[in-house]
């Protein structure tokens, strides 16, 4: 709704009709007032007024109104930009400087955990083996499982390779605190398993092959100083920069839907503010060209 309230002093104007003399040669003709259908014209005249009376002389800025879907997209895309767009300063400084350091910590921290990632694997490849876990775990079957026979289980090739499907299918049967199958190699699952369960304490080098029962080697792994502690240590250590990034990518996203919302509200409320321009009128006030003031008033409603 936009309303506009013009002050201004009384104008009293006399209009006088001008007499025009109308008529053949030598007589005279009635006076009467020339009508133009101009309203200006016919109450002030040409011959001392200007046309132009009443004339503004600039219409007052009033700012445009803002989109909120556009402000909403805006910082959806980047946090801050629809508080800016708003004029919402303050608040677009602040959306924009959390969303950087959330996207920075979540960079930083997941190249940390992909830094310590490579460290542990490669620690691994040194000094675990799986034909010393294979090795052992038939060398131990007794204790482990009676009732099992590794002669049934083909865990060696003629070259001493380890064969994987058959140490799994050994694994499995053997039951027990043996709960879980070895991975293939270079998988994820591989690196995570030989650093976390009791049952891939064997395939360590530094490990006591006379521990042979699952509380035996606890106790052992709970005294710390083995390469299984270590190791379980240094990839924890990645875990936990993986951690801190999926946490940080996880603000991020909270601030970018935050500042989405926001910058909708933020717009809106501009919309709702009262915003004032002024302009001036010009009207002739007998033979002289005068001001007034022009008020307006827009309301965003």
């Amino acid at each position: 709704m936009r309303v506009r309230i013009f002050g201004c002093s009384c104008i009293l104007v006399a209009l006088t009709s001008t007499s025009h003399a109308q008529g053949t040669e030598g007589g005279s003709g009635a006076s009467v007032p020339v009508m133009t259908g101009n309203i200006r014209v016919d109450l002030f005249g040409t011959s001392s007024f200007s046309a132009e009376g009443l004339k503004q002389d600039e219409p007052p800025l009033v700012p445009a109104k803002k989109s909120p879907w556009l402000a909403a997209g805006m910082s959806l895309l980047v946090p801050g930009a629809g508080e800016f767009y708003a004029e919402s300063y303050w608040k677009s400084a602040a959306f924009f400087a959390v969303g950087v350091a959330a996207w920075t910590v979540a960079y930083t921290q997941n190249k940390k955990g992909d830094d310590q990632t490579e460290s542990f694997e490669a620690y691994a490849q040194e000094h675990w083996d799986v034909t010393q876990y294979a090795q052992w775990t038939i060398d131990n079957i007794g204790s482990l499982n009676p009732s099992v026979d590794p002669t049934e289980y083909a865990v060696f090739d003629p070259a001493n390779n380890v064969n994987w499907g058959e140490l799994n299918r050994l694994e499995r049967d053997i039951g027990g605190w043996y709960s879980h199958t070895l991975p293939a190699f270079g998988e994820q699952q591989y690196y995570e398993l030989i650093g976390k369960y009791q049952q891939f304490y064997q395939g360590w080098m530094d490990a006591n092959p006379a521990l042979t029962t699952y509380d035996a080697v606890t106790n052992r792994l709970n005294a710390g100083g083995t390469q299984f502690t270590y190791y379980s240590g240094e990839r924890g250590e990645a875990n936990d920069f993986y951690s801190a990034s999926s946490t940080a990518v996880t603000v991020a996203v909270v601030t970018h839907v935050l500042s989405s919302v926001d910058a909708a509200w933020s717009a809106s409320s501009y919309n709702k503010q009262i915003e004032a321009g002024f302009g001036f009128k010009k009207a002739m006030d007998g033979p002289i060209f005068t001001s007034y003031p022009a008020f307006e008033v827009s309301l965003g409603l």
